[in-house]
């Protein structure tokens, strides 16, 4: 069992930057893949960003890409997204979540475990 808490988010003018965090307890973290997805209001939960347990390796979102970095911290049991440049089209709640097998994938049935979300509003 693992459990992920997310925190970070809030309101942020567009062009504008926020980190955010995603803890986790239970389980060894460093044997996870981790993943940050988002839900806007009225769509589907959409795949955000990946990173590897051993950090070597991640994956962003097209439409993410150049704006925002997915990190990892094993000692601390944390992930983060730093989101720089932030536009409307970013507003969602964000959630992170594990995968518990070793292969990259970026669909959120693949993935076990889920954070509560933390909310991100971008305006004009």
């Amino acid at each position: 069992q693992v459990q992920l808490a997310e925190s970070g988010g809030g309101l942020v003018q567009a062009g504008g930057s926020l980190r955010l965090s995603c803890a986790a307890s239970g389980r060894t973290f460093s044997n996870y893949v981790m993943g940050w997805f988002r839900q806007a209001p009225g769509k589907e939960r959409e795949f955000v960003a990946l990173i590897t347990w051993s950090g070597d390796r991640a994956i962003h979102a097209d439409s993410v890409k150049g704006r925002f970095t997915v990190s990892r911290d094993n000692a601390k049991n944390t992930v983060y997204l730093q989101m720089n440049s932030l536009k409307p089209e970013d507003t969602a709640v964000y959630y992170c979540a594990t995968r518990s097998q070793p292969t990259l994938l970026t669909g959120p049935r693949f993935y076990d475990y889920w954070g509560q979300g933390t909310q991100v509003t971008v305006s004009l």
